[in-house]
């Protein structure tokens, strides 16, 4: 990628807010890479970019960001977008602790045996809701778990939004909070006409240093039971629709008495155990 950015006169930006879980990946599936350390690897990849930017939820653990520019005439086109969006260039978004905060993720980042427990737990759910039947994405990634909305739920139709149905079921069933990627996350045609997503997933994300196993466990067995009870989730229409990030600030009601349905099966089940 390197070499035609350089042919074509381009620059290389990469977005290292998954950077962790890459970086794992690399290790245990590059031959090439095997023999190196995360550090190394980290470095190498650095070395070919023109810009780094990314997210320090997901990378180093931390509220905010960071932007790591190799160009200073670059910088200086980019500052002046500062005060725009965030303040002057010496009070910006983050506060000095956040800024420690984040150098002790990023050095954290550097070891094996941090960023391996995502991947990991992720790998431990994808295996255990393949044992049970459960329509899911496989191989297991890095970022989550993402179950197959329109295997899991194939008797709601696209229009009605089938992976946001089953994200809302499962907090239901479950008070687990996954987020629909699918039709909803699209915006319609400008002659307002509906264009479906190509998979429906609902993404379980599991934040890093925050999950148990107990937790992972107790997520597949409401997944069991949510399939188990499948056919009783109905899907979902829009009651309020912006024009732009629908998936933001729409609302959205349920297409029957599906979710009382729901409940009303729960408390049967288990009576008041949530």
């Amino acid at each position: 990628i390197r070499r035609v950015c350089d042919e074509f006169g381009l620059m290389l930006v990469m977005d290292a807010s998954l950077l962790a879980d890459n970086l794992h990946f690399i290790k245990e599936r590059e031959e090439a890479c095997k023999d190196l350390s995360i550090r190394e690897i980290t470095r190498r990849m650095a070395d070919l970019c023109d810009v780094i930017y990314f997210s320090a939820r997901k990378l180093g653990c931390a509220r905010g960001g960071g932007m790591c520019i190799r160009s200073e005439e670059l910088y200086r086109r980019m500052r002046g977008l500062v005060p725009l969006y965030e303040g002057f260039l010496t009070y910006g978004g983050m506060s000095v602790r956040e800024m420690e905060a984040l150098t002790v993720g990023l050095e954290e980042t550097m070891d094996e045996e941090v960023i391996n427990q995502g991947p990991q737990f992720i790998g431990f759910m994808v295996d255990e809701l393949v044992k049970r039947g459960i329509p899911v994405i496989t191989p297991a990634g890095g970022l989550g778990c993402h179950i197959n909305a329109m295997q899991f739920v194939d008797h709601i139709p696209q229009a009605q939004y089938p992976a946001g149905a089953l994200a809302s079921a499962l907090y239901i069933a479950g008070g687990i909070r996954g987020m629909e990627r699918g039709t909803l996350s699209e915006q319609r045609e400008p002659d307002g006409s509906e264009l479906f997503a190509n998979m429906e997933l609902v993404r379980l994300a599991m934040p890093r240093r925050v999950f148990t196993l107990s937790q992972v466990k107790y997520a597949v067995d409401r997944l069991e039971w949510l399939y188990a009870n499948r056919r009783l989730i109905g899907g979902l229409v829009f009651t309020e629709e912006p024009e732009i990030l629908r998936f933001f600030y729409g609302r959205l009601a349920p297409v029957s008495d599906w979710q009382n349905e729901l409940v009303a099966q729960f408390r049967k089940d288990f009576g008041d155990s949530l």
